[in-house]
């Protein structure tokens, strides 16, 4: 199993707008917000350095972000590893009876493959899981 980086930490926001204001006056640049109807989500991402900061907002009430901003507000909501061999990798964790949200790959923003660990397997924090590949690079971004 090979973790390459830190992809970009999930940061939960009623308002990708509102949240994008904030990031900008911090000196972060916006590059722009994607649809992910899968996951009932809008995204905006801002690069920094090597990484990135993701906005998440709720598309619908059941969504997983919508059920995390009623219990616990905003606030960071993931923590995404990039790695270079995802099936490889759940594979490794399934076999170490690593508890796992998504058993298979799914695709998500910027076009990549990711799978979440489970919270309860990783001390509280939800785990993101990234495989970018030949996902297209965001303008200004490290993808």
């Amino acid at each position: 199993m090979r973790i390459c980086a830190i992809d970009h930490v999930g940061i939960a926001v009623r308002s990708i707008e509102e949240g994008v204001k904030i990031y900008e006056t911090l000196g972060i640049r916006f590059t722009g917000v994607e649809d992910v109807p899968e996951q009932k989500v809008k995204t905006a991402f801002l690069p920094v350095g090597e990484t990135e900061i993701e906005l998440l907002e709720s598309t619908a009430p059941d969504s997983p972000v919508a059920k995390f901003l009623e219990t616990r507000g905003e606030g960071i909501h993931h923590i995404a590893l990039r790695v270079d061999d995802i099936d490889e990798v759940l594979k490794e964790l399934k076999e170490a009876g690593v508890r796992l949200i998504d058993q298979e790959p799914r695709y998500g923003a910027g076009g990549a493959r990711i799978a979440f660990v489970h919270p309860k397997a990783t001390g509280g924090v939800l785990i993101e899981l990234a495989e970018r590949g030949d996902a297209p690079e965001r303008e200004g971004g490290s993808r």
